[in-house]
């Protein structure tokens, strides 16, 4: 059974996800984390996925630069290559829109990867803008306006 936990920062299961990010999402680039990028997560939402203890997918939720605080950022997602194609980068995307939403979120936001962009796709992201370089590798800025959890009828 696939469980989701928020991870503290800075915590040893937070080195795990480092470690874990590293080794999917920046070894196979030749790049690693700066202790600078790092520094900034603190203030971030960390998930992470496990299949029967497993660790086997993660992702990060960021409080975006806009006017009205109600746009999230989802980034640094990664299931790991042997769990693939089991719906569970599906069911991190669903747990990250959720927990979001219940936090008064509004928008969620993504820098897809040009090879992730039909996944997000599928999951109701659309794609705002032209591709662009990150990290060396194309992407494309993706939204999806997210359910409120708040509904002014009930009041």
């Amino acid at each position: 059974m696939l469980e989701f936990a928020q991870i503290d920062y800075d915590s040893s299961r937070y080195r795990d996800l480092v470690n874990f990010r590293r080794r999917i999402l920046r070894a196979p680039l030749g790049l690693d984390f700066t202790p600078q990028q790092l520094a900034v997560e603190r203030a971030d939402i960390h998930v992470a996925a496990y299949l029967h203890g497993e660790l086997v997918g993660c992702a990060i939720l960021t409080a975006a630069d806009d006017s009205h605080g109600r746009t999230v950022k989802l980034r640094q997602m990664a299931v790991d290559p042997d769990h693939q194609g089991r719906g569970i980068g599906t069911q991190i995307v669903t747990f990250a829109e959720e927990l979001s939403a219940e936090r008064g979120y509004r928008e969620i936001v993504v820098h897809a990867r040009e090879t992730a962009v039909r996944f997000y796709e599928r999951a109701g992201y659309v794609a705002t803008g032209e591709i662009f370089m990150e990290v060396t590798i194309p992407h494309r800025k993706m939204a999806k306006r997210l359910a409120s959890s708040y509904d002014p009828m009930s009041v």
